[in-house]
């Protein structure tokens, strides 16, 4: 395993150590590409999952819609439907300071933690900064464990192929953008729901080293000698033929010198 693995691995392990204390959170939204007028898109409906219980608070523009009777009228009050969302939403975050939050991707304006500040902005906001010591990527650890050839691409909906984890209510991101196009507002939703089920069922699997994936050997043990030679040396039958070798030859030097 070399620095990169390890440093990874040690993450994953402390998150689940504080499971209590991980959001695994993920969002939907309006597509990003072909936006000539180069607004941002909107934010149609946030997912936050609980680590170890498995509670989920979900933030969505068509339960507010339906709160305020405005179902039939969503696409005529977006902005506020969207700014009483993000609202919410940072409301939790706030209320859920010195928390993890374990995300899949959610690096940039583009699409990402600053991507929800900065919709709220737009909508008059003042969003609650998470701290970035506090974010954790697990596409980027994946990578980092397993090596960038680790899984196809779309690498998430390939490694739910993969390990054949339940796909009920999914969309790819294409399949997102569309969903928006058409007002299928709860489709996004169930989709940003069983995407944070399905990216705690990864770590999951990361953590107790069963996800499957296109891994070679050679990548999981770190794709040097030196690495795999320090695999072998820390391993626990390594260690106890080293101990038993001690004892043996401290027992022969008693003999010798008896």
């Amino acid at each position: 395993m070399n620095k990169k693995q390890k440093s990874a691995r040690e993450k994953i392990d402390r998150l689940f150590e504080t499971a209590a204390h991980t959001l695994v959170v993920h969002y939907s939204c309006e597509s990003f590409y072909d936006r000539p007028d180069g607004t941002s898109p909107r934010v149609t409906s946030i997912a936050v999952r609980n680590l170890q219980t498995g509670q989920t608070a979900s933030f969505s523009i068509h339960q507010i819609a339906e709160r305020n009777g405005q179902m039939d009228a969503i696409e005529g009050h977006y902005d506020d439907l969207e700014r009483e969302m993000l609202e919410e939403y940072f409301a939790f975050v706030e209320h859920h300071a010195n928390h993890s939050w374990l995300h899949w991707n959610m690096r940039d304006i583009n699409f990402g933690f600053a991507a929800l500040e900065h919709r709220y902005r737009v909508l008059s906001g003042n969003p609650v900064i998470i701290p970035d010591d506090d974010k954790f990527d697990l596409a980027r650890l994946v990578v980092d464990i397993y090596g960038v050839g680790y899984i196809g691409h779309p690498r998430l909906d390939q490694l739910v192929n993969k390990n054949k984890i339940t796909r009920m209510g999914f969309l790819t991101g294409a399949e997102e953008a569309a969903a928006f196009e058409n007002h299928n507002y709860v489709g996004l939703h169930q989709s940003t729901l069983r995407k944070v089920d399905v990216l705690a069922n990864i770590a999951g699997r990361v953590h107790d080293k069963t996800l499957k994936t296109n891994a070679t050997w050679w990548e999981l043990h770190g794709n040097s000698l030196h690495a795999i030679a320090d695999d072998v040396a820390r391993h626990p039958i390594t260690i106890a033929l080293g101990i038993v070798g001690a004892v043996a030859g401290i027992a022969g030097l008693v003999v010798v010198f008896r």
